[in-house]
C-alpha cells in the first residue's frame, strides 16, 4: 500500500543530544542508544471514520521522535499498518450500505491527506492487514505447531476452527529466557484490570471453548457474509488484530526494533498481546521500548465516535483552518498527557502561529543559534513539545521587542531584546528551518 508523501526536512547545523523517552514497560525514562540506525512501528488506523484529534495527537507524538532521531544523525526505519479488515469496519460498512473495501479506501485516502497536511513524515512502509495475510497465515500455523495456539470448537451459532493464542502456555514457554514475555510484562496491570479492558477493547473473554478468558483471537474462520481469505491449514478466514502488527513488524523491521508506539489505549491488550506473539515467534522481544501518547477529549469529555463529539482534522481543514495551527494546538500539550481540545486552545494556537511568523521575519542577528539549542534540549527530554513551544514564544517576544514590532521579555537562555533594528536574513532562515525540522511547523 502506498504511503503519503513527506515534505522535505531542512538540515540544521549541529545535532540533537541523546534522547530520553518514557518507556511504558519499564515505567520510567530511558536513554535511547544512538546506534546510527533506529526503527519504529506505530499502530495505524482502522479506516472506518475520519481522522480525529486523538489520532492526530498520537501520530504527531511519534513524528516528533522521528524528527528528533533524524536531527541526531540517525537513520530511521518507520513502519505503520492500517487495519483494513476488522469488525468495526465491517459493521460501519453494513450500517451505511457501503462496500467495506470502498469505505476503507476512502478513509485511508482521507487519513493520508490529513497526515500530509499536518506535515507528518510518512512511514517507509505503510502496510495493510489484507496484504499481510500471506505472511500472517504461516505465523499462526507455526504457533499451532508449537502448542502456543489452539482451535476452538463451534457452538451457539459459531463455526468450528477459530484459532486463539494460549497466553498461559506462551508465558511458560518463555519464562526462563532473558527479556521474556509473560502476561502483564508490557502493561503492568492486574488480572482484574486486564480482564475489564480486554472486554472493552475488542476481546471476547466469554467465548465458549477458550482455555483462558484473556486468550486473544489469532484467526477467525469464515462466516457467511464476511470477507475471507485462504488460510492454508487454518481454513478460509481473516486474521485477528494483534497478530497483524507483530507479523508486519517482523517483515519490515529488526527483531527487536527500537520503539513500539501508539495511543495509551493500545497498551492493553494490543501491545501486550503483540509482544507475546513476537516472543513466541522470534524468541526475542518485539521492541526494546514501548511509548504511548495520551488521550484527547473535547471540552473535558472523552472524545468518541459513539458520543459524536469528534473534532475532525478534515473538517477544520475544509473550514479553511491552517494545518500548521492545528499542529501547534496539539504540540501545546505533552504527548503523554490526557487533554481536551477547546476553541480557546485553538484560538491561542492560531495567534501563536501568527506571532511566530511575524517574529521570524525580523529575527535579530545572532538569535537563532540559542533558540535551536533550546529546542533540542526540550525535545531530547521525553519529546517535551510544550517546553519547545515556550522557547519559541520567548524568542518571538524578544525578536518583536527588538524590532519595535511588539514587546517581550527574554527568558532564560534567550537573547535579550534590543532597541530596534533590521532583522537578519540568516537568522530568519535558521529559525524557520529549526521550527520546521524539529516541530514540523512551517513559518
Amino acid at each position: 500500500m502506498k504511503s503519503w508523501i513527506s515534505r522535505p526536512v531542512p538540515r540544521l547545523p549541529g545535532s540533537m543530544p541523546a534522547l530520553r523517552l518514557f518507556d511504558t514497560a519499564k515505567g520510567g525514562l530511558v536513554t535511547l542508544e544512538a546506534t546510527g540506525e533506529q526503527s519504529m512501528y506505530v499502530c495505524g488506523i482502522t479506516p472506518y471514520d475520519a481522522t480525529h484529534m486523538g489520532h492526530a495527537a498520537s501520530y504527531l507524538a511519534f513524528d516528533l521522535l522521528n524528527r528528533a532521531w533524524r536531527d541526531g544523525g540517525q537513520q530511521v526505519s518507520y513502519v505503520q499498518n492500517v487495519t483494513d479488515v476488522d469488525d468495526p469496519l465491517l459493521e460501519r460498512a453494513t450500517a451505511t450500505g457501503v462496500d467495506w473495501r470502498e469505505l476503507a479506501a476512502s478513509q485511508i485516502k482521507l487519513f493520508q491527506t490529513d497526515m500530509e497536511a499536518l506535515n507528518v513524515l510518512a512511514p517507509d512502509h505503510y502496510v495493510g492487514a489484507v496484504e499481510a495475510i500471506p505472511a500472517i497465515v504461516p505465523a499462526i500455523e507455526r504457533l499451532l505447531r508449537q502448542g502456543l495456539a489452539y482451535r476452538v470448537a463451534g457452538g451457539a451459532g459459531e463455526p468450528d476452527g477459530d484459532v486463539y493464542y494460549d497466553v498461559e502456555a506462551a508465558g511458560k514457554h518463555s519464562a526462563d529466557a532473558v527479556g521474556a514475555w509473560t502476561l502483564g510484562t508490557i502493561s503492568g496491570l492486574s488480572d482484574a484490570e486486564m480482564l475489564e479492558l480486554f472486554a472493552e477493547r475488542g476481546g471476547d473473554p466469554g467465548r465458549a471453548g477458550k482455555r483462558q478468558a484473556l486468550d486473544p483471537l489469532l484467526w477467525r474462520v469464515a462466516r457467511e457474509g464476511e470477507p475471507s481469505w485462504d488460510g492454508g491449514e487454518l481454513g478460509a478466514g481473516r486474521p485477528g488484530w494483534h497478530i497483524e502488527c507483530t507479523v508486519i513488524a517482523h517483515e519490515y523491521l529488526p527483531a527487536p526494533f527500537t520503539v513500539q508506539g501508539g495511543g495509551s489505549d493500545l497498551i492493553f491488550p494490543h501491545h501486550e498481546m503483540g509482544a507475546g506473539h513476537a516472543y513466541s515467534l522470534a524468541g526475542v522481544p518485539l521492541a526494546r521500548h514501548f511509548a504511548h501518547a495520551g488521550m484527547v477529549g473535547l471540552d473535558g469529555e472523552k472524545m468518541s465516535k459513539s458520543k459524536g463529539n469528534l473534532v475532525l482534522v478534515s473538517r477544520l481543514r475544509a473550514a479553511g483552518e491552517d494545518p500548521a495551527a492545528i499542529r501547534l494546538a496539539i504540540l501545546a500539550h505533552h504527548y503523554r498527557s490526557d487533554w481536551s481540545w477547546t476553541d480557546a486552545g485553538f484560538a491561542e494556537a492560531k495567534a501563536r502561529l501568527q506571532t511566530w511568523r511575524s517574529a521570524a521575519a525580523v529575527a535579530p542577528a545572532g538569535s537563532a543559534g540559542g533558540l535551536l539549542t533550546r529546542l533540542r534540549t526540550e525535545l531530547s527530554n521525553d519529546l517535551n513539545a510544550p517546553g519547545a513551544v515556550a522557547a519559541v514564544d520567548q524568542w518571538a517576544a524578544s525578536a518583536l521587542g527588538h524590532s519595535g514590532a511588539g514587546s517581550g521579555v527574554a527568558g532564560p537562555g534567550v537573547p535579550g531584546s534590543g532597541s530596534g533594528g533590521p532583522g537578519s536574513a540568516m537568522d530568519t532562515a535558521l529559525v524557520s528551518d529549526a521550527v520546521n525540522a524539529l516541530l514540523g511547523v512551517e513559518l
